[in-house]
């Protein structure tokens, strides 16, 4: 591909995620492995200058533009003018730039989500915006129910030990993971340090009763079995069929055994769970949420956002705050944590909770702590 036909073929990505952002589509990265898997003519060079720029130019507009055409002629004026020079050239190029042509602007969130995160982060919210859009590292954890942290360090110099995780290792940019003997063999599994630190807030123990009522494909679920080296009662629950039917795969490959995965229907949850009611030593609540702590990865989720949306999720996240609370026998734990910075979905949530005692509670964010956004919030069942 010419450079003017990557820079159309960019365009025309774009396009489809700024659809998919306002009608509640696929992903970014999923539509970019759609697009390029009918047209087998693009090298592995092309697909990964047309990702670079498709991401370089979500990164950096605030608010959804309305044409992916205007996102790249904005992100060229601001940041690459080179770019302009291939509107109209030859071969499979964009048509030529017009006099006067919209142009989307630069910006690093929507204001509303700005003046949001302002209430948090006051003077410092432009330095916290601009690591929450900085590109993710790799992180992984390590399976205590396979290996150690300091065997599988030792064979690998080049990957990074994350000092504030009990497992975690960090690995070189552009790592391909699924190529690893130590991902196949089950040693290792993807999970940023953040949620690695927040899994392990919840300390579950061997011969415990434990509920991750979020469970979704199992990240902390599994980090929560390694902690009780299989031994209790695990529950992972989840209303999303399809999150969930990726877990069985991961437990397989990493020898956690006896997990009881759950399907709970919206708004019956309480009936599904009725046997456990009052019962368990410990809940995590991964809530449902805006995803702000996680822009790095999803920054094209900074679209996807409204505040009728984020009103139904903050109710979403007091009920299962509720639900998790019902759960617990008295004394029992609960950790409640959203990969969000938006106080609506922090503090805010723990204003009303009766039946347990003082909230402690930490925020996690990139500049700071180099990993994702995250609030994590522990109490315990009075």
């Amino acid at each position: 591909m010419t450079p003017a036909a990557r820079l159309a073929a960019a365009i025309e990505i774009l396009d489809e995620v700024i659809i998919a952002a306002r009608d509640g589509g696929a992903a970014a990265d999923t539509l970019i492995q759609r697009y390029f898997s009918t047209r087998r003519y693009a090298g592995s060079k092309d697909r990964r200058a047309v990702r670079d720029l498709v991401f370089g130019v979500v990164r950096s507009l605030g608010e959804r533009p309305h044409s992916g055409r205007a996102a790249v002629i904005g992100f060229a004026r601001a940041n690459d003018p080179t770019l302009l020079a291939h509107f109209g050239a030859a071969g499979h190029a964009p048509p030529p730039l017009v006099q006067g042509e919209p142009a989307a602007t630069m910006g690093l969130a929507p204001a509303w989500l700005r003046d949001m995160l302002g209430l948090r982060f006051g003077g410092d919210t432009g330095r916290q915006l601009v690591a929450l859009l900085d590109r993710a590292p790799l992180d992984v954890r390590v399976n205590s129910l396979k290996t150690t942290r300091a065997e599988v360090a030792a064979a690998h110099a080049d990957w990074e030990i994350l000092p504030r995780t009990a497992h975690g290792l960090r690995l070189p940019a552009g790592t391909v993971l699924e190529q690893l003997e130590d991902w196949q063999a089950g040693h290792i599994e993807v999970q940023d340090a953040g949620s690695q630190m927040a899994a392990a807030t919840l300390a579950a123990k061997p011969g415990e009763t434990v509920v991750d009522l979020c469970a979704g494909a199992g990240g902390k679920t599994l980090a929560l079995a390694a902690d009780m080296a299989g031994e209790g009662r695990l529950v992972a629950c989840d209303t999303d069929r399809g999150r969930l039917s990726q877990m069985p795969p991961r437990a397989a490959r990493a020898g956690a055994d006896g997990i009881d995965m759950r399907l709970l229907d919206p708004g019956q949850e309480a009936a599904a769970l009725a046997d456990l009611m009052g019962q368990c030593d410990a809940v995590l609540i991964d809530a449902p949420c805006s995803g702000s702590g996680t822009w790095r990865r999803n920054p094209e989720s900074r679209w996807r956002l409204n505040r009728e949306r984020l009103a139904r999720l903050v109710h979403t996240q007091a009920q299962l705050v509720q639900l998790g609370t019902r759960l617990l026998r008295p004394g029992g734990r609960i950790v409640y944590v959203v990969c969000s910075l938006l106080p609506a979905e922090g503090e805010a949530q723990l204003e009303n909770t009766p039946a347990l005692g003082p909230w402690t509670s930490r925020v996690l964010t990139p500049a700071d702590d180099g990993c994702d956004g995250f609030f994590i919030a522990q109490s315990s069942r009075l």
